[in-house]
């Protein structure tokens, strides 16, 4: 077995540094807004560790069945030597791809990314005993500024999986997409997972579960900023609320305060004032149609789209090539 490695591009310090400003842009912001990475504290990834076994949370269980069907074809296309995967968080459904990719006989290393380093940690030293003939080399970073930092050396293929695009605004979204293919040469791959639009009636209970799983999940942002920056949010002062905003065609979470507050957040001098019914937002999860998000790939430099989608046209794996640059 090959020792696995791990990179580290993000210190503790960057992580407290990003999110005092983060926290400071958010919370003076009108409508006040948190971005989504600051739900993964060891409490927050356990949280959606139990989001994705809920039965309305159908993403992660139709992306997997897609991965499984496609992830030979996927290895044939591709005949990657290096597989990135960037958010890869447990990389637990990855590991379909692993099998088909190895058994292709292509694969000869895989690069795990998250921000998490107690995630990669765990990952890479799985992956290396189930994997003894591949390289595993984690690297911890910010994937929207980590792209730079990927190895090089081999035909490779970037795995973005998890609908996680759809935490993106479109600007975002698009800058995102072209940095990726910047980075790509001419022939490699961005293997992309993205939720389609479906009915609301579907869609909604997936981020607003009966069990209230979700809505622990994102209350549990607070206690973050507790924990982090010495706030003193009461989470009971507020709720989760869900909803779909047709206009934009993306899931909107945010917590409401049931009551007039002012929260006080020591770290960046700040003191924030909630008026009752106020709403902050937490995350968007952006929902694409197909001819949509080719449109974007194809506009930031990628092509030859191969697609795959669930019975229920609820989720899409897609295959695009980096096109040649002028």
């Amino acid at each position: 077995m090959t020792e696995p490695t791990i990179e580290i591009h993000l210190a503790p310090e960057d992580l407290d540094e990003s999110l005092r400003v983060d926290a400071r842009l958010g919370l003076t912001a009108v409508p006040k807004s948190l971005p989504p990475k600051w739900f993964y504290d060891a409490r927050g990834s356990e949280l959606f560790e139990e989001i994705t076994r809920l039965p309305e949370y159908y993403p992660t269980r139709t992306e997997r069945e897609l991965l499984r069907a496609s992830a030979e074809r996927v290895a044939e296309a591709t005949s990657a030597q290096i597989l990135v995967e960037l958010g890869s968080g447990s990389s637990e459904k990855t590991k379909l791809l692993l099998d088909a990719m190895t058994a292709h006989g292509s694969l000869e290393k895989y690069v795990p990314q998250d921000v998490s380093v107690a995630a990669v940690d765990s990952s890479v030293h799985d992956l290396a005993r189930r994997y003894p003939g591949l390289v595993v080399h984690g690297i911890i970073s910010d994937f929207t500024d980590t792209l730079h930092n990927l190895p090089r050396g081999g035909r490779r293929m970037i795995a973005f999986l998890g609908g996680t695009l759809g935490n993106l605004v479109p600007d975002e979204r698009a800058e995102f997409l072209s940095s990726v293919a910047e980075v790509l040469e001419d022939g490699e791959q961005l293997l992309l997972g993205v939720g389609l639009v479906t009915d609301p009636e579907v869609m909604v209970p997936a981020y607003d579960d009966a069990a209230g799983v979700t809505a622990q999940f994102n209350l549990n942002v607070l206690n973050v900023l507790n924990t982090r920056l010495g706030a003193n949010f009461d989470p009971s002062g507020f709720r989760h609320v869900a909803l779909w905003d047709s206009r934009n065609e993306w899931i909107e979470m945010r917590v409401q305060a049931l009551r007039p507050m002012t929260v006080h957040v020591p770290a960046i001098d700040l003191d924030v004032v909630f008026d009752e019914g106020e709403q902050m937002r937490t995350e968007i999860s952006a929902k694409f149609r197909v001819e949509g998000i080719c449109k974007e790939l194809a506009a930031a430099g990628f092509g030859s789209d191969r697609v795959w989608t669930d019975p229920l046209d609820r989720f899409a794996l897609i295959l695009a090539d980096r096109t040649g640059r002028e």
